[in-house]
């Protein structure tokens, strides 16, 4: 496995940080679930969060970015997990289990209470994506590096990325629709298998 510079434990005031966005999304998501992300306002979530309107924008710009920010910053996770797979490790196999990696990382209670926000917010279901646009040039240089390929030229490495990509957020959209798929990780897990190809390495 590729070697990679141990990060320093996060600090106090790091953690506090950390926790008190944790509180004001599983506030949000209560809230959200309770009476609906259109009837909930920020000034509400901040109070059940026990923190001031003035503290809220401090750690959240909008109610959106409350159901969609976690999902949309998981490109650069993904990412980064993909450069810590085995070097000799094929590029499709890789990306998968990067993909894999960062969805298994999602703590299960606030995967669930997540689902039953952001089912009253259908209008928001379609930009659920695990790759924003500006992650997509990087992710692509990751397999290209791996294919010993040249991505302005090959279109492989592209390829490559827009499947896998496309299959877990099929394989996303479907486990939040349907309440009979309680494993994410595993539905993920089978669709991303579909990609993975010999015709990549």
């Amino acid at each position: 496995m590729s070697s990679a510079a141990a990060e320093p434990p996060p600090s106090l005031r790091d953690r506090q940080r950390a926790q008190l966005r944790a509180d004001i999304h599983a506030a949000a998501y209560h809230l959200f679930a309770a009476r609906g992300f259109a009837n909930v306002t920020t000034e509400e979530i901040a109070a059940r969060a026990a923190v001031s309107p003035r503290t809220f924008f401090r750690h959240v710009a909008t109610k959106e970015e409350l159901l969609l920010g976690a999902v949309q910053r998981g490109g650069a996770a993904i990412a980064a997990l993909l450069q810590l797979r085995p070097t000799d490790e094929s590029p499709d196999v890789a990306l998968a289990a990067a993909i894999v990696g960062r969805v298994e990382s999602f703590d299960d209670v606030d995967l669930q209470n997540w689902r039953a926000a952001i089912l009253t917010a259908p209008e928001l279901l379609d930009r659920v994506t695990l790759l924003g646009a500006t992650d997509r040039t990087r992710m692509v240089e990751l397999v290209a590096a791996r294919m010993g390929a040249d991505p302005g030229t090959d279109s492989r490495p592209g390829l490559l990325v827009q499947l896998s990509f496309a299959a877990a957020d099929y394989a996303f959209q479907r486990w939040v629709r349907d309440p009979g798929h309680q494993s994410l990780a595993r539905d993920v897990s089978d669709a991303v298998a579909v990609v993975t190809n010999p015709r990549w390495h």
